[in-house]
C-alpha cells in the first residue's frame, strides 16, 4: 500500500496553534543517525509499505561481513538441491551443453561475452568482463537486487579454516560452522554438472557457481566444491566449464 502527501505548507501544531515555520526536515533512523533535508528541496513525502524478503541469511562473523543465504536458488529448505544454472544464465534448464549455452555460438571457441582471450572469442571477440554483471547474475535475477552470486574470494573465505570449521553429514552434505559465533549454513551434495535432469554423483559431490570468471582459462568459471566419500572429504575452490549446470547459493550484496 502506498500513501502520498504533497507538502504545501509544513508547520507544527501544538494544542491547535500554529507555532513556527520549520526550515528543515530531520529524520532520525533506528540507529539514531540523523538525515537533514532542507524543505526547499522537498517536493513530496511518500510512505510505502515494502514486502519482507522471503529469503533467509546467516551472519557467520566472517571478516568481509558476507551474509550467506540458508538455501539454494529454487530450494525451500537447506537440504534441497534447488535449480541448476549454466554460468551467467539466469534461467534454469536441463540440457547443458555448449550448443545450448547463451554466451557462445555452439562451442567453447566461439564465446560472445565474458571472454578475455581472443583465441576463444567468436571471430576474435574479447571484453574486459571478469565478474558477472547484475543482468547475468542468477541470484539477482531470481531473488532481487539485494542478492548476488558469491565471488571467488567469498567462497575461499567461507571455507578458510581460520574462520569456519566443517561438519560432514555422510551422503547429505556439509555444515559450515562459524568459529566466531557458532552459526552455520548447510550445503547439500547436489552433484556435479547436471544434464537431462540428472546430476553426476549426487550425495557425493556438490559444485556451486561463483560470479567470477576463471583468470587463466576464459571458457571456465570459478566454483565452490564439496567432496564427501567415506575415506576422503574436502572443500575447495576451482574452475570448471561455464556451460555446466550447477546450483547457486546466493549472498547478500554489500
Amino acid at each position: 500500500m502506498k500513501h502520498k502527501y504533497i507538502i504545501v505548507v509544513l508547520f507544527l501544531m501544538v494544542a491547535g496553534m500554529q507555532i513556527t515555520w520549520a526550515q528543515k526536515m530531520v529524520v532520525t533512523k533506528s540507529d539514531n543517525t540523523k538525515i537533514e533535508i532542507a524543505l526547499s528541496e522537498v517536493k513530496e513525502v511518500t510512505f510505502e509499505e515494502t514486502e519482507a524478503d522471503p529469503h533467509e541469511y546467516v551472519d557467520l562473523g566472517l571478516p568481509s561481513g558476507t551474509l550467506w543465504a540458508t538455501c539454494n536458488i529454487g530450494a525451500n529448505s537447506p537440504e534441497e538441491y534447488g535449480d541448476y544454472f549454466a554460468w551467467g544464465e539466469t534461467d534454469s534448464k536441463d540440457d547443458f551443453d555448449w550448443r545450448t549455452y547463451q554466451y557462445c555460438k555452439g562451442s567453447y571457441g566461439t564465446l560472445t561475452k565474458y571472454c578475455c582471450d581472443n583465441s576463444y572469442g567468436n571471430n576474435g571477440f574479447t571484453d574486459s568482463l571478469t565478474e558477472l554483471l547484475n543482468e547475468d547474475d542468477a541470484a539477482t535475477a531470481n531473488w532481487g537486487s539485494e542478492w548476488q552470486m558469491p565471488s571467488k574470494e567469498q567462497c575461499e573465505e567461507l571455507i578458510n579454516s581460520d574462520y569456519t570449521t566443517l561438519k560432514w553429514t555422510w551422503q547429505d552434505g556439509v555444515h559450515i560452522i562459524s568459529k566466531t559465533n557458532g552459526k552455520s549454513i548447510f550445503l547439500p551434495a547436489a552433484g556435479g554438472c547436471r544434464d537431462d535432469g540428472y546430476s553426476i554423483d549426487e550425495d557425493v559431490i556438490g559444485f556451486y557457481w561463483s560470479r567470477t570468471l576463471c583468470s587463466s582459462v576464459t571458457y571456465d568459471a570459478e566454483f565452490l566444491g564439496i567432496f564427501s566419500r567415506e575415506d576422503y572429504r574436502d572443500m575447495f575452490v576451482s574452475a570448471h566449464l561455464r556451460m555446466c549446470g550447477f546450483p547457486i547459493r546466493p549472498v547478500r550484496k554489500q
